[in-house]
This record gives structure tokens, sequence and C-alpha cells, in this order.
């Protein structure tokens, strides 16, 4: 097996990344592949940052923030993984962010959405976890829209690819699998000579 090609998916919350992530996944079925999901590297929420809100003084855990995850974790358990799996996908709100990690990415994409369409996605899913709607909107607008404006927003200009959250198509999701599926034919290619 060549070098494992690593891509990565970030986005703002409810953007479409895992949606993306999943259909990716799907696209490449004849190489061996695997995700990684940032959310699965949070720490517990008393080692998680505070954040007061400014205007309403109200503190909450800071799940937007870079000091949210094990970074260090994840990019050790990446490395451990690479020469396992012919393609890696790494989906993350910061996934763009970490200077790091987005030097040992193959392939940076970012999923683009509307704020007010990610805000309805967000209220949905929360809601079907058992928040309440005005739960949902005060974390929103006391903090995740300025930690998506602080972290998340800037990464957009690293990607070498957007994607359209809002209507995401399946020749976008065709052309970045053939990329990865080219890429990976000329590794092998470049192997065996």
């Amino acid at each position: 097996m060549g070098k494992t090609f690593l891509v990565g998916i970030a986005g703002g919350s409810a953007s479409g990344k895992s949606y993306f992530c999943e259909k990716l996944e799907g696209a490449l079925g004849t190489l061996s592949v695997t995700a990684i999901h940032m959310d699965a590297y949070f720490k517990p929420k008393e080692e998680r940052p505070y954040t007061e809100a400014f205007v309403t003084g109200k503190k909450y855990i800071d799940d937007n923030h870079p000091l949210t995850v094990y970074s260090d974790r994840l990019k050790r358990d990446l490395k451990g993984m690479i020469g396992g799996y012919e393609v890696i996908i790494i989906e993350g709100l910061l996934t763009l962010w970490d200077k790091e990690l987005y030097d040992m990415l193959d392939l940076r994409l970012f999923v683009e959405c509307r704020p007010d369409e990610r805000i309805v996605r967000r209220i949905r899913r929360n809601m079907q976890q058992g928040l309440t709607f005005d739960q949902i909107t005060d974390v929103y607008l006391d903090m995740v829209r300025y930690r998506h404006d602080e972290y998340v927003e800037p990464s957009k200009w690293r990607a070498d690819v957007l994607l359209n959250g809002s209507n995401p198509s399946e020749t976008s999701l065709m052309m970045i699998a053939e990329f990865i599926y080219n890429h990976h034919e000329e590794r092998f290619i470049h192997k065996k000579l």
C-alpha cells in the first residue's frame, strides 16, 4: 500500500461536514477509507474552556474553541493510522485551523453554508436531542457565531476547495473522489517504477 492520502473537511456548525464526509467515504468505496471525527476528541466538560457572553454575562462551555479538543491526541492517532489506510478523512469545525494538522493534509475542503441555514439546521438537530429553542439560540447568539468568525471562517481561505453545503452536488463529490482516485493511482504507478 502506498502513502495514505489525507483529506481534511472543515466548515461551520451544521454546514454539512459530516454529510459530505459520509458521502465521500461511500464514493471511495474501492479504496480502504476511514474517517476521524474531531468531535470524538472533545475533552470532558470539566476540562473544556468556559466563555462568558459579553452582553448577557452567561457562562458557557466553549465547544467551538481550539482548546476544547485533545488536538495532540488526534494528531498522534492520525500519524499512527497512516499506512494502514489508503485514504483518511478528518472532519471537524477546526480541521483547517491547527497548523500541524493542516500541513499533514493532502486535500483541504471547506463546506460553506449561509449562517441562517446553519442556525435552522442546528435548531432542528439540537431540539431532536432534547434542548429547547431558547437554549439553542442563546448559545448560538452569545457564543457560537463569534467563535465561527474567530476560528472557523478564517480557515476557509486555507482550503483548496470550497463546497456548497446548502445544495450539495453529486458533481462536486464525484470530482473530488476522482481527484483522490487519480492521486492514488499516480502514487501506485510511481511506487511500481
